[in-house]
């Protein structure tokens, strides 16, 4: 029989956050083994519930949820989210600029369909969400990736940005606040980014999923509020500060310099009338959960669940000799460095099934998130404190296996003079 391959519009998508190393630990699952999961922020494995509210606001409108909804979403939570960016002090914001989806995920890859075409760039953070790369990829664009800066909190380097914008750069995206770095950008660095974009006519992909997501008393900007002469597209949803990631309701705002865009807004309507709508239960979840009482702010707030979660993680990882870690101001996630003088790693995706096998803790290595060296991975902090402090014991227990079979560390062999 003659193979069957998939498209090469998928030779340079990957997405390792459900990659290979958990395939690895699913097929140790099926053996009988207990894999503590820290790959991914699914909050509902965790006991992070919805709140009741939403739960029963869809239960009781389920038996209006069986038709076919405008391609854009219903009027009620699309009135919700236009009073949502105008608390976000977003200008300029309609009815008709707004798109719901089946999670931001569908309106990301539906953002990039509609603008790109062979050889046209678009600047991704490193690290990124990796859907974002993927997305760009498969639209048949070229992602780009500017650095983010470990060294300055994870901030985006704006000269690299400069530097890498070419006369194929069509967008840059910002996420903010970052997965998986846990970074949150202050007011004066977006301006600077609103600037590039500006100058050289970029169209800015805001992802803001965990905008609510805050600790130590942060306060999130989004970075279209910033100007009303940009293009921005400005993504967000339930998944994570109501903790719905299954209900699949995100959202995507148009703003700002409209005028010029009018055929790409074109190609947007398209696509979102061919997928015909997103899941109607889940929209029925958004309204109640914009304006109804936010319960993250216990979680993230002193005393909440999150807060001493963070850090309880931030602490056991860095004290684990040559692990050093920025401490995240936002989001579910923490993006440690290993030294690569202590550990040398050639393949981190090998290091990590190494890790899964021997201690069963899956984790992402940093390359899954674009990062450009083999020596960071990323943490999520879901778990209750007794099973992250279980994980983290882990995950030291096997870097001092590491140091130790590499002479690196405590265990390096001391030189005859000391």
């Amino acid at each position: 029989m003659r193979p069957i391959q998939k498209s090469q519009k998928l030779a340079d998508v990957c997405y390792d956050i459900r990659g290979p190393v958990l395939e690895k630990a699913k097929q140790m699952e099926e053996e009988g083994q207990k894999i503590i999961k820290l790959n991914i922020g699914n909050l509902a494995v965790f006991n992070f519930g919805p709140p009741d509210e939403i739960v029963q606001d869809m239960i009781l409108n389920m038996q209006g949820a069986a038709g076919y909804t405008d391609s854009k979403g219903m009027f009620a939570p699309r009135k919700a989210i236009m009073h949502y960016t105008q608390e976000k002090k977003i200008p300029g914001v309609t009815i008709d600029d707004i798109y719901i989806g089946n999670g931001a995920s569908e309106l990301i890859v539906m953002g990039m369909n509609a603008l790109l075409n062979p050889g046209d760039e678009v600047l991704v953070p490193a690290p990124d969400y990796p859907l974002w790369t993927a997305a760009v990829s498969l639209s048949g664009g070229k992602p780009v990736h500017y650095i983010c800066d470990e060294s300055a909190d994870w901030m985006p380097d704006i000269e690299d940005i400069k530097r890498k914008i070419t006369a194929n750069t069509k967008a840059i995206v910002v996420i903010n606040p970052n997965n998986p770095t846990g970074a949150l950008y202050p007011v004066d660095l977006l301006q600077k980014i609103v600037d590039i974009a500006r100058e050289k006519q970029l169209i800015v992909f805001a992802d803001e999923i965990y905008d609510k997501t805050l600790y130590d008393e942060a306060e999130h900007t989004s970075i279209a509020s910033l100007a009303d002469d940009v293009l921005f597209l400005t993504l967000n949803g339930i998944s994570k500060n109501y903790r719905s990631c299954g209900y699949r309701a995100g959202w995507m705002v148009i703003s700002g310099e409209k005028r010029h865009a009018k055929d790409y807004i074109e190609g947007l309507n398209m696509l979102a009338s061919m997928r015909l709508c997103s899941n109607a239960p889940g929209q029925f979840a958004i309204q109640t959960a914009l304006g109804g009482y936010q319960s993250i702010k216990d979680l993230v707030g002193s005393g909440g669940r999150l807060l001493k979660q963070r850090d309880l993680a931030h602490k056991l990882l860095t004290a684990i000799p040559g692990v050093t870690c920025v401490k995240p101001k936002a989001a579910l996630y923490m993006f440690p460095k290993l030294d690569p003088a202590i550990y040398p790693i050639e393949d981190d995706q090998a290091f990590i099934q190494d890790l899964l096998v021997e201690q069963r803790v899956l984790l992402v290595q940093g390359t899954g998130f674009n990062w450009i060296a083999p020596d960071h991975f990323r943490v999520v902090f879901l778990p209750n404190t007794d099973d992250l402090t279980d994980a983290i014991s882990r995950i030291a227990r096997f870097l001092e296996g590491y140091r130790r079979r590499h002479g690196t560390g405590e265990f390096a062999p001391k030189h005859a003079n000391e």
